[in-house]
């Protein structure tokens, strides 16, 4: 159970990362925003491994660390936050919406997970009707087809499912906050000399609503929002809490319709349910799976093996 509550909450924080987004890249460009949300998220969580007074990983360990942050700390902020120059944050959400499977084959490629057809079914479904729903409620965008803005979006989504599978194996280690801080942390020998260069290189328009949005996506979405992602990935397996991504887009669009003006369809509430529906059966038939797995099977000559034959040879 906490496995999923921390999950939903790091899913929640998510969902408004892509409009504070769009409005932060409104005054800053593309490469500002990646490296001032990576350089003050890095310096919080070094204050944080300070207080906390945790080891340094080493070796193996802390070249998976930096390899995940090129995915999430790197790749996905640059990359969606160039998608956003050209796409709004629902077109961009659609996209978003193969993030649980990205995240779940990236895992069974390096985390070691194998998921049985039914979890591929109900999470295949998921995203098809999800992505049926999110393309017919915006005709205009779906009409001009794959654009620039849609291709960096896909690359987005590819390098945070990596990101993700690399960096929750290392929290079921050490922990989902000390993971993710030491990911940034890592990165700051790159991330500070890159915010100078930022500064002087830059575009900058820093109205209070693009302060804001930066301090959402550097503080919580950087940072606070992997702290349970983390966590809740590391104890519930990387694969299974990973489809509760399945509903970011959903809320992603509600926020948007708060914060941006974008139009809220009265179908989807329906959508979420039936998304939530498909989460739950992709649940249950990897616990079914896991289960049957690891369940002892009867010895040799035991009086519930030679039923077993018994009611083998009946049938």
């Amino acid at each position: 159970m906490t496995a999923w509550v921390l999950g939903g909450l790091g899913v929640l924080v998510f969902s408004l990362s892509l409009p504070a987004n769009k409005i932060a890249v409104v005054g800053v460009d593309p490469v500002g925003i990646t490296v001032w949300r990576a350089a003050i998220a890095g310096v919080l969580a070094g204050a944080y491994l300070l207080a906390v007074r945790a080891p340094v990983p080493r070796g193996a360990a802390a070249a998976r660390l930096a390899v995940s942050g090129l995915g999430v700390v790197v790749g996905f902020p640059l990359l969606s936050s160039l998608a956003l120059q050209s796409i709004d944050s629902g077109r961009a959400a659609v996209i978003l919406g193969l993030l649980p499977a990205v995240t779940a084959m990236s895992a069974q490629l390096i985390g070691g997970e194998r998921l049985p057809a039914g979890f591929w079914a109900a999470s295949l479904a998921g995203i098809a009707v999800l992505t049926t729903y999110l393309l017919a409620s915006r005709p205009g965008a779906a009409a001009t087809g794959f654009g620039w803005g849609d291709l960096a979006m896909l690359g987005a989504t590819v390098c945070s499912g990596f990101g993700y599978a690399v960096g929750a194996r290392e929290a079921k280690n050490i922990g989902g906050a000390r993971s993710i801080s030491w990911t940034l942390v890592l990165l700051l020998p790159l991330s500070l000399p890159a915010t100078s260069v930022a500064s002087l290189t830059g575009t900058y328009d820093l109205k209070p609503p693009v302060i804001a949005a930066m301090g959402y996506i550097a503080v919580v979405s950087q940072l606070l929002g992997f702290f349970a992602w983390y966590g809740g990935l590391a104890r519930g397996g990387i694969a299974r809490v990973g489809q509760i991504q399945q509903l970011q887009p959903i809320l992603t669009l509600i926020a948007s319709a708060a914060l941006l003006g974008e139009p809220l369809a009265a179908g989807t509430y329906l959508v979420g349910a039936a998304i939530a529906a498909l989460v739950w059966l992709a649940q249950r038939a990897r616990a079914t799976a896991t289960s049957a797995a690891t369940r002892p099977r009867p010895a040799p000559g035991s009086v519930v093996s030679d039923e077993l034959a018994h009611e083998s040879n009946r049938s």
